[in-house]
């Protein structure tokens, strides 16, 4: 057969046997051959029908906003577990008691700590006011010694105009006496030299004598009023200088001593402040032995128990589900899908336990699946080598089920481009992204 030999043996006809004749003319056959061209048509004409791309994800039901997630309460103080108010699964609204606990802090052990505290915040404002009041009576002092001392300085002044004024009186009385001492002295010299010539009896050149002497004792007299007059010039303007330094020296021991008092005074003042910022801190103090609920909720779980229990600052204490929430979902891509996403993407979600029928590529014949659109996207990969997707509800479409537990598992699809299901088999065998769908908008342009 293969004219590798040298034998020319000639292949007979199986159509003469009837077997081979009765397989042809079976019915079957053709029918079954009719089926599997019928079936390569509807297959190959499959390959021409519309198919969505998307990008699926998987996930779980969250919040929204991140102080609607379940949160753990924690103590803020260290302390003693001394009673519970409440037990897993109950309601409690904001401000609730949830836990009480005693002060293990020997610094904080006194029952009257905000009392005796307040006390001393009083007794250190009464002292701040004497300190004033000391201020003010020490600027009183000032101000009247300052008076006092101009009125000194003013008196003093006086008294050296009229030690000027007494000395030009004596100064004209010494030339006046001078000029009596002169007229006294000619006359005696007149009166001798006519008592010589017999021209005046020895009675007046004895009488021209006496006056000259007794004008003489008076120069004496008056020189010394004089100089009197000038020591008490000089005794005045010494008076200023000692009324200067006096009351100088009374102004500055007023003045360091006010000084002292202001020192004092802001020192008070400083020890007023520390003492009501401990004072408030003990009253806060006081209120955190309550551990409250920051908001409406049920709790989860009791994360410490029994009584007795030390506890210190920052210890989670119970998880508490808020009442209030708005649902969304966080599912996770794959690094390749992430330029394919953005803000406000349309998405298809459906829930674990929810009765879903869900064809990915014909998403308008799914059953069961909810729209949601995306709200959030994380710029750093996640421990699962994905990207973390936040998605709320489409509000366009209906409402998400109110029976959903947060937690709970769902599945994503996000929708884009549109094309051939050959293509999207042949992209599928090569690894290549799906078509990054963008819609295209139309600018119009004004012509005046």
């Amino acid at each position: 057969m293969l004219n590798i030999s040298d034998n020319k043996t000639k292949l007979q006809s199986l159509d003469k046997y009837k077997t081979i004749k009765d397989l042809s003319n079976r019915p079957h056959y053709k029918i079954l051959n009719k089926i599997i061209i019928g079936t390569a048509i509807i297959g190959i004409i499959a390959l021409f029908l519309p198919w969505t791309q998307n990008i699926s994800g998987s996930g779980a039901v969250t919040t929204l906003k991140p102080n609607q997630r379940p949160q753990s309460i924690q103590s803020i103080i260290s302390g003693r577990i001394e009673k519970w108010y409440v037990q897993e699964g109950d309601f409690v609204k904001k401000g609730d008691t949830i836990m009480f606990i005693s002060e293990i802090k020997e610094d904080y052990m006194d029952p009257n700590l905000v009392e005796n505290t307040k006390n001393q915040v009083d007794a250190k404002k009464h002292s701040l006011e004497s300190y004033g009041e000391k201020v003010n009576t020490l600027s009183k002092q000032i101000e009247f010694i300052e008076n006092e001392k101009r009125l000194k300085l003013e008196q003093a002044r006086n008294k050296v105009k009229q030690s000027l004024l007494k000395i030009k009186s004596d100064s004209i009385d010494l030339v006046a006496v001078k000029t009596q001492l002169k007229i006294a002295n000619t006359q005696y010299n007149r009166s001798l030299q006519l008592n010589k010539e017999g021209l005046k009896p020895m009675t007046d050149v004895e009488e021209k004598r006496l006056k000259l002497q007794d004008v003489d004792a008076k120069i004496v007299t008056q020189e010394n009023k004089y100089l009197t007059s000038k020591n008490e010039y000089i005794n005045a303007k010494v008076e200023i200088n000692r009324i200067t330094a006096e009351y100088s020296e009374k102004a500055a021991k007023a003045k360091s001593d006010q000084y002292t008092t202001l020192s004092n005074k802001f020192d008070t003042e400083a020890q007023v402040s520390k003492l009501e910022n401990q004072y408030v801190n003990y009253s806060v103090r006081n209120g955190m032995y309550y551990i409250k609920a920051a908001q409406n909720g049920y709790i989860n779980r009791a994360l410490l128990a029994g009584i007795g229990e030390t506890i210190k600052e920052g210890t989670p204490i119970v998880t508490i589900m808020p009442s209030e929430y708005d649902i969304a979902v966080e599912t996770f891509i794959n690094p390749i899908d992430l330029p394919l996403i953005k803000k406000g993407e349309k998405v298809r979600v459906w829930f674990d336990g929810w009765p879903t029928i869900v064809f990915s590529g014909w998403p308008d014949i799914s059953y069961g699946t909810f729209g949601g659109q995306v709200v959030a996207i994380e710029n750093f990969i996640s421990d699962n080598g994905k990207y973390r997707i936040l998605i709320a509800p489409d509000p366009s479409e209906a409402k998400w089920p109110k029976q959903l537990s947060i937690g709970s598992g769902a599945q994503t699809i996000a929708l884009l481009d549109t094309v051939p299901i050959w293509f999207e088999i042949w992209r599928t065998l090569n690894g290549f992204p799906p078509n990054y769908y963008k819609s295209e908008t139309k600018t119009t342009k004004e012509k005046k």
